[in-house]
């Protein structure tokens, strides 16, 4: 009984493992809005706070 329940505990964590690497639709949009030299997300159309000399305070 232990083994059965362990066994489903991890085909339910491969089912998962795999539905997490999918792409879903519009994750590049979402990606390509991030400034290349920060990693923090842009708003607008103007430029980061890092390129700003502003570190956002």
């Amino acid at each position: 009984m232990l083994f059965k329940i362990v066994a489903l505990f991890l085909v339910v964590m491969a089912v998962l493992a795999m539905f997490g690497k999918l792409r879903f639709p519009g994750q590049k949009h979402i990606n390509s809005r991030r400034c290349p030299a920060c990693g923090r997300f842009r708003i607008g159309k103007g430029p980061c706070a890092c390129k700003k000399g502003d570190r956002g305070k």
